[in-house]
């Protein structure tokens, strides 16, 4: 009998964090890893957010991830929405992204970046790196049996015949959801969306874009009938996959292989990319059901990853939602353990990472619905925007995903899952014929409106623990006092008019430390477009002093069309002409 505090089943990236994250806060506690494969091997789900950076550079791993080389994502271009033109998300401003050596470290524009990972190198990574720190690490270790007492786990049986006992476990499984099925949790299944997905490995393709050293962007293609995904994974690797509704592949008559062929052979972009590359030959297919555990926490387990959720991957956030999920999952563990309130811990553990995932599933709704370039898919997109009662009109759109709130907790802004608020907003002008309008637009001032509020608590997660944020909740939506979101409360209880309260925040946010910079300055306002849609604020139009002007621009310094003709400064101009 193996006795441990912690067992995790599974040893990726969602595995791999929770243990390492364990051990680097609570390096007495006994952590085993049970993982089915031997690694390297390969996995998809290769394109990351820059979310996932900040997560590396606390677990201490971001060196060794950086030494791998990956390609560093600075965005994604597409051919999506309503026209066959093609447009660039940024995450650098006008997708600059200066020349420096590599490896580099975690700091300057790499804030903003992303990387491009071989899952079989990058997992690998992960899974040393806990045992490094003193995890446990079994390979070749499935887990047959989950030994059960009502809602709490008693122990575990090995393929080898060995018994586990732990005081807490952990199911970082993926879609086998070993403990979630063992403890016969459902699933909640709330998109009309079922899709497949049928990839490659390709070798010596070219990369559609190369900025600086190892800079590019993955290619998302639209063609009559699904998508195309293009994400170089090394000089000479890349990752090459088709997604369609698994309807229209089981009507098409055509085997997974041809499908994807065909597809790639109708998108002249990629066609021309991989026109002298070859294949692997490690085709493989999957289903891309969304989905979202009913609950993520019970007596002594929790789940991680894509064991308690998956979002399509258009949005490419599986990764961010697994490595955050695990962080959660740890800290959770770790504030359980100095007698932290349990009841609390879980119930907030599993509130937001159940609405993570559930606005994720929802923002692959609206891509979907509102791409025209499904010809041969009209009547499955116009079936998704009904099963959703979701209207194409862009600020119809944009309150509908906004029903939630589009406060973000994570971060204190403006914002939803892992898209910010105005880029949220770009986006829908993007997809949808008529525009959105900004709600801050024609007024000076913004009185706070707490009635009919709870004062509630919400979790920050920080260094290993668990603090307790003062948060309003009113209507389904919260307000965390922290953040940015905090200062702008404080603003505008100094004073209502945006100039009194903009004049506050110049004079006080740089004696703590926070310059007041035109990135701020954007944020506030971000902040304030997101307050005043989910209800905390009530705008005026005093009869002195500017009113702001909230255009939302078709295109601003993140998200423009497409001009890989043009070097980066004449980009830069072509911006700034807009």
């Amino acid at each position: 009998m193996k006795k441990l505090d912690v067992a995790i089943i599974g040893g990726g990236p969602g595995g791999s964090t929770c243990g390492a994250f364990l051990r680097k806060y609570k390096p007495s506690l006994n952590v085993g890893i049970f993982e089915r494969e031997v690694f390297p091997r390969d996995h998809i789900g290769e394109s990351q957010l820059p979310v996932i950076g900040a997560i590396l550079q606390e677990l201490g791993v971001w060196e060794k991830i950086e030494a791998a080389d990956f390609p560093i994502k600075i965005g994604a271009t597409y051919r999506w929405g309503k026209s066959d033109d093609l447009w660039d998300f940024h995450f650098l401003p006008n997708g600059v992204f200066h020349d420096e050596p590599r490896p580099a470290k975690y700091e300057g524009q790499r804030l903003e970046t992303a990387f491009q990972v071989d899952r079989a190198i990058y997992d690998e990574i992960l899974l040393d790196h806990a045992r490094e720190l003193g995890c446990e690490v079994s390979e070749a270790t499935a887990v047959r049996e989950v030994f059960r007492d009502g809602d709490r786990i008693t122990g575990l049986k090995l393929a080898n015949g060995e018994d586990v006992e732990a005081r807490h476990y952990v199911d970082a499984s993926g879609h086998a959801g070993i403990l979630r099925r063992s403890m016969g949790v459902g699933i909640e299944e709330p998109s009309a969306l079922r899709n497949v997905a049928f990839w490659d490995y390709w070798q010596n393709a070219e990369w559609a874009v190369t900025l600086g050293v190892g800079g590019t962007r993955i290619q998302v293609m639209s063609v009559g009938y699904g998508w195309l995904w293009f994400i170089p994974l090394g000089p000479t690797r890349t990752s090459i996959g088709f997604v369609c509704p698994a309807d229209y592949y089981k009507k098409s008559g055509k085997r997974p292989e041809e499908l994807y062929m065909q597809a790639l052979q109708d998108d002249s972009r990629l066609r021309g990319l991989v026109q002298n590359a070859e294949r692997e030959g490690k085709f493989a297919t999957t289903k891309d059901w969304s989905f979202v555990s009913e609950r993520m926490t019970g007596e002594n387990w929790i789940l991680v990853g894509e064991a308690a959720g998956f979002a399509d991957p258009i949005l490419s956030a599986g990764l961010s939602l697994t490595h955050t999920s695990a962080r959660e999952a740890a800290f959770t563990l770790l504030e359980l353990d100095r007698k932290g309130d349990a009841k609390w811990l879980k119930g907030e553990y599993d509130a937001r990472n159940r609405r993570r995932v559930l606005q994720h599933i929802k923002f692959a709704d609206y891509w979907y619905s509102a791409n025209q370039h499904f010809s041969d898919l009209k009547e499955y997109t116009r079936e998704i925007a009904r099963d959703a009662g979701l209207d194409l009109d862009a600020e119809n759109a944009f309150q509908w995903l906004g029903t939630g709130g589009f406060i973000e907790e994570d971060i204190g802004v403006g914002g939803f899952g892992t898209v910010s608020f105005n880029a949220l907003q770009q986006i829908a002008n993007r997809l949808s014929d008529a525009p959105s309008q900004s709600a801050v637009d024609g007024f000076n001032g913004f009185v706070l409106d707490f009635e009919g509020a709870k004062k509630i608590q919400v979790p920050h997660y920080e260094a290993g623990k668990v603090h307790a944020v003062p948060a309003y909740q009113r209507d389904g939506k919260i307000l965390p006092l922290n953040g940015l979101l905090a200062w702008v409360v404080k603003a505008l209880e100094h004073s209502p008019r945006i100039e009194g309260a903009l004049g506050y925040l110049a004079h006080t946010l740089p004696k703590v430390g926070i310059p007041f910079d035109p990135m701020v300055h954007g944020g506030v306002l971000e902040t304030l477009e997101a307050m005043l849609r989910d209800g905390w604020v009530v705008g005026r139009r005093y009869k002195t002093g500017e009113a702001l002007v909230g255009n939302v621009p078709r295109e601003n310094s993140f998200i423009q069309s497409n001009h890989d003709d043009q070097l980066p400064e004449d980009r830069v101009a072509a911006a700034l002409r807009k």
